[in-house]
């Protein structure tokens, strides 16, 4: 793959303290970052205009909902990007390690990419318990299920184009990674996963800080995971 296109979506809610940041550590690899505001009433949509980001808005709150927005903003583009990548606006994650997401796409051929966040690279508090336990359980059952290799659902991920819109995601809430890895496996898609570094997020977790977010999180996951087990 020979200087691939790659845009970057970045599903963002009330994220102005961080989004600059997020944006201005992303490599220039990237042809585009589309950050869509998913109904933030603070400055996130000013902050990333100003970093030099597209910004799109999504009025229906929910991971998923931001991502398909981004999504289709790039469907309509007249030439399609080669790979995507997929980061969170809370600066948790290390834009810079982009590099090395994308490079088993360029460089290997690999269909996606995981940006795995290990005990080694991670900062002490930055993952909470319902986090890793929810970590743990999501991948031991799909290594129980479907012989997976994977270890983590890190939000920061890269994959080709094409074999995303293969996937025809549909999760609008909290179940969109755990469905794109698992869509991933029944595919048959070739993936690895490359060990990236995590810090304490810029604000309050709008998932994993809240003890609701955090059991619909959970339920989304497992529910997903059941649904591909018993799917014939």
């Amino acid at each position: 793959m020979n200087k691939p296109i790659i845009n970057v979506i970045i599903p963002a809610y009330n994220e102005a303290d961080s989004i600059g940041k997020v944006i201005g550590d992303i490599p220039s690899i990237a042809s585009e970052v589309i950050v869509v505001s998913n109904n933030s009433t603070d400055a996130t949509k000013q902050m990333a205009e100003s970093a030099g980001a597209t910004v799109l808005s999504e009025e229906k709150k929910g991971y998923g909902y931001a991502c398909l927005k981004g999504m289709a903003y790039i469907a309509k583009k007249t030439e399609a990007p080669d790979i995507i990548v997929f980061l969170d606006g809370d600066y948790s994650d290390y834009p810079e390690e982009m590099t090395a997401i994308v490079a088993p796409i360029i460089e290997q051929d690999v269909d996606f990419v995981v940006g795995a966040r290990v005990d080694r690279f991670r900062e002490k508090g930055s993952m909470t318990f319902p986090q890793k336990f929810g970590n743990a359980l999501a991948t031991n059952l799909m290594k129980l299920f479907f012989g997976s290799r994977f270890t983590d659902l890190g939000p920061f991920r890269a994959i080709k184009y094409e074999k995303l819109l293969a996937l025809h995601m549909e999760d609008k809430t909290y179940g969109w990674t755990v469905e794109m890895q698992l869509k991933v496996l029944r595919q048959k898609l070739s993936y690895t996963e490359i060990p990236v570094h995590y810090r304490n997020r810029i604000g309050v977790s709008k998932v994993s800080g809240t003890v609701k977010g955090a059991i619909f999180a959970g339920v989304k996951i497992l529910g997903w995971i059941f649904k591909y087990s018993f799917k014939k």
